[in-house]
């Protein structure tokens, strides 16, 4: 499905468009897996307002988190939307955390085993799953999402509809398992994603993508390709 070279080719790029990233914006392993929860489905500033909400109360702990009564956690969490179903979720990663017996005790589990544990969590779906162990537990997981199935598609890679497993495999099959160019490359992906198409010979966006999109051929190409998205 995906070959190592245009993998990598595409890492270049990307890199060299936009530079390092210095993801996740987070203060702690804690800060990024409450982070991964409240992301779900909302744009990031309003993640930023509710952690920041809690910091303000000194609850951004596991323990504190679960002793708050639910819905005094939703109010708290309310800017990242769906607060009702993402206080429950948080209360049960936060759990999962102290049943654990914290990161540095899970920390020794191996990623397979550890990935199978926060599935298990109600509410930890894949892509969650792989933030927090990417970038909370420094994991060689590579994280699938929107921006990413968006992109390859783009450029002709995938169909788009493939599985979440099927995709994240494929990835990691073709790329050594490094913890921290996953990290940069999920993180450059969103970063390209983000980015706004100009017409203009020195759009970085364009840039990125064109070449792929021209070894395709004409015939090939998606309509509109390289203009404004």
């Amino acid at each position: 499905m995906l070959r190592r070279r245009s993998v990598l080719a595409l890492y270049r790029r990307l890199f060299s468009a936009y530079g390092p990233q210095n993801w996740w914006p987070a203060d702690s392993p804690f800060e990024v897996m409450v982070g991964a929860v409240l992301t779900q489905n909302t744009a990031w500033r309003n993640v930023e307002q509710a952690i920041a909400a809690l910091k303000v109360r000194d609850l951004l702990d596991p323990g504190r988190i679960v002793s708050l009564p639910q819905a005094e956690l939703a109010a708290l969490i309310r800017p990242a939307g769906y607060f009702n179903v993402k206080a429950r979720r948080l209360a049960n990663l936060c759990r999962w955390l102290e049943e654990g017996g914290g990161l540095r005790r899970l920390s020794r589990q191996g990623t397979a085993s550890l990935r199978a544990s926060l599935l298990a969590v109600n509410g930890v779906g894949p892509e969650t799953a792989d933030d927090i162990l990417l970038y909370a537990f420094n994991r060689p997981v590579f994280v699938i999402d929107a921006y990413t199935r968006r992109l390859l598609q783009r450029l002709g890679w995938i169909g788009g509809d493939e599985p979440y497993e099927t995709l994240r495999l494929a990835f990691e099959a073709v790329l050594d398992p490094d913890a921290d160019l996953f990290n940069e490359y999920h993180a450059l992906i969103v970063r390209h994603a983000k980015e706004k198409c100009i017409a203009a010979r020195a759009c970085r966006h364009c840039g990125v993508e064109r070449p792929f999109l021209s070894r395709r051929g004409p015939g090939n190409r998606p309509a509109g390709a390289t203009v404004r998205r």
